[in-house]
């Protein structure tokens, strides 16, 4: 099997706005500019008045866009909301899905993430399934528990053609925001749990090309050893994504640029 490509994305959350975003691309772009492409894909995920005018910034750079978040309708009256054919429309890639901060402030669930999933599998993107645990579950030993559950929720239905084209976040929920982050052993310990539970729900074909980040407190100097673990694709960045030059560190130091 050849060496899955890392994919390290970085989440904006509700920061920035438009001409503040255009300006980080700008520098992002710059910086990462000599990464090999091969190796490593790059994407960003502005909020939603920011998309249009960050594609426009992203043109010609291989630097890709996501979204935040979707609706899992094709249109209709639900207000304030967005659907996956406009993020397509805009120029995303990806849209990522199931955030812990959706799941805890906005009631999403492991349901309703799978209903996005099929949309936005349909208009032609990328889902960014995340998973994850919170201290609690953790302390109580349920961490495997939880994260096979939601993998399970999210996923349902779909078959396995279409979930190889899934890329999964396990973002443990203590991670997030505090300062904490799991360490190699532990985050390894999680992805090869996620992979295997992926070859009992398809098959070890379809496992091994699924892309699994990790997500929480990722920062330039605990990258490179977190990236380095065998299952570990990728990172979902938070917090460090929004200064250019420590994101760029990200990227080079998960895959050795």
């Amino acid at each position: 099997m050849a060496a899955r490509r890392k994919l390290i994305a970085g989440n904006w959350k509700m920061n920035k706005t438009v001409s503040e975003g255009l300006a980080l691309v700008r520098e992002l772009k710059g910086l990462v500019a000599s990464i090999p492409a091969e190796r490593v894909e790059v994407a960003v995920a502005p909020t939603f008045v920011a998309l249009h005018a960050v594609a426009q910034e992203l043109e010609g750079s291989a630097v890709k866009l996501a979204g935040q978040n979707c609706h899992w309708e094709a249109s209709g009256a639900f207000t304030g909301e967005i659907s996956a054919g406009m993020l397509k429309d805009v120029g995303c890639t990806y849209v990522i899905l199931g955030h812990s901060e959706r799941r805890q402030f906005f009631g999403e669930t492991d349901e309703t993430v799978n209903k996005r999933a099929r949309a936005v599998l349909k208009a032609g993107l990328i889902p960014i399934l995340c998973v994850g645990e919170t201290l609690a579950e953790r302390e109580a030993n349920r961490t495997l528990e939880v994260v096979e559950r939601q993998v399970a929720g999210g996923l349902a239905g779909f078959q396995a053609a279409e979930v190889a084209t899934f890329v999964l976040a396990y973002e443990p929920v203590w991670a997030i925001g505090t300062g904490r982050t799991a360490t190699s052993a532990q985050a390894q310990e999680v992805h090869k749990a996620l992979r295997a539970h992926l070859t009992k729900l398809y098959d070890a074909g379809t496992a091994e090309r699924v892309l699994i980040q990790y997500g929480g407190s990722v920062k330039p100097d605990n990258a490179a050893e977190l990236l380095g673990q065998p299952d570990v694709d990728g990172a979902l960045v938070g917090g460090a994504s929004l200064k250019a030059g420590d994101f760029a560190a990200i990227i080079r130091g998960g895959v050795g640029a």
